[in-house]
């Protein structure tokens, strides 16, 4: 838990400068129609985010918890991160991780132990979703920040 409590605490503190960094037009281009622009990259890990948050919590208290996807490209139309301004996408993103981080700091240890179902029937530690999350956001991150 720790080395995943620090990965995300990492992310928090390189990724505000970094994406303020990127030029304005390649933070709205798109490398094809049907493919997200990094600043819909950006608002997709807000709803992950968003979604997570409410999983960390809910599963530290309802046991087994049920694990419940959603659909992530109607997020991201419906929310119009496109069209909205990069500071406050950034902003809304950095909020809420912050939160996550605090609720993974502040987690006992023996809840991470907790049984979450996974929408495929399988069932996870609520430690592994954590990690899984913070793997999620870090993918995400290469495709934004690629290393070439």
């Amino acid at each position: 838990m720790e080395n995943t409590i620090a990965q995300l605490h990492t992310h928090l503190s390189e990724v505000p400068q970094a994406f303020r960094a990127l030029p304005v037009g390649q933070v709205t281009k798109k490398a094809a129609p049907e493919k997200w622009s990094p600043l819909e990259i950006l608002g997709h890990l807000c709803d992950s985010a968003t979604n997570n948050l409410g999983r960390f919590i809910r599963a530290q208290q309802e046991q087994p918890y049920r694990v419940i996807s959603y659909q992530q490209n109607e997020w991201v139309s419906l929310q119009a991160y496109q069209d909205r301004p990069a500071e406050e996408i950034l902003q809304l993103w950095v909020g809420l991780n912050q939160s996550i981080l605090r609720v993974m700091s502040s987690m006992p240890p023996a809840n991470g132990q907790n049984a979450c179902e996974l929408p495929d029937g399988t069932t996870a530690t609520l430690e592994w979703l954590m990690s899984d999350y913070v793997e999620h956001l870090a993918h995400h991150l290469n495709q934004i920040f690629p290393k070439d």
